[in-house]
C-alpha cells in the first residue's frame, strides 16, 4: 500500500528528543514519572510560571503517556516540539529519495 506524501518525515516509532512547554509550575520530582524529562520552570513576574521539559523519549506511545500525566495534572500545554541535533531549523528534515 503507498504511503501518503510526507509520511516518512514524521518517524515517531523511534527516539527524539522532546521540548514541552507549558503554563504553571511542575517540581522537579515528577522527571522520572515524565520519562526521565529534565524539568526547569522560569517565573515571568506578574503572570504565570512556564515550565519546560526537555528529553529524550522512545517513542510516540511514551511521548503520549507525558502528554496524559500532563493534561491529569491539569497543566495547559503551550507547545511541544521535536528537537533535532543535525538541523534545529527543521525538525521534520525529508528522507533523500531513492535513485
Amino acid at each position: 500500500m503507498p504511503q501518503p506524501e510526507g509520511r516518512n518525515r514524521y518517524p515517531f516509532d523511534e527516539p527524539r528528543t522532546y521540548r514541552i512547554r507549558l503554563i504553571g509550575q511542575l517540581n522537579e520530582s515528577w522527571s522520572d514519572r515524565l520519562g526521565g524529562m529534565r524539568i526547569t520552570t522560569s517565573s515571568r513576574g506578574d503572570r504565570a510560571s512556564i515550565t519546560t521539559l526537555v528529553g529524550c523519549l522512545r517513542d510516540q506511545a511514551e511521548l503520549a503517556g507525558v502528554l496524559n500525566t500532563l493534561y491529569e495534572l491539569h497543566l495547559t500545554l503551550m507547545s511541544v516540539e521535536i528537537l533535532d541535533a543535525n538541523d534545529r531549523s527543521d525538525p521534520y528534515p525529508a528522507k533523500p529519495e531513492p535513485n
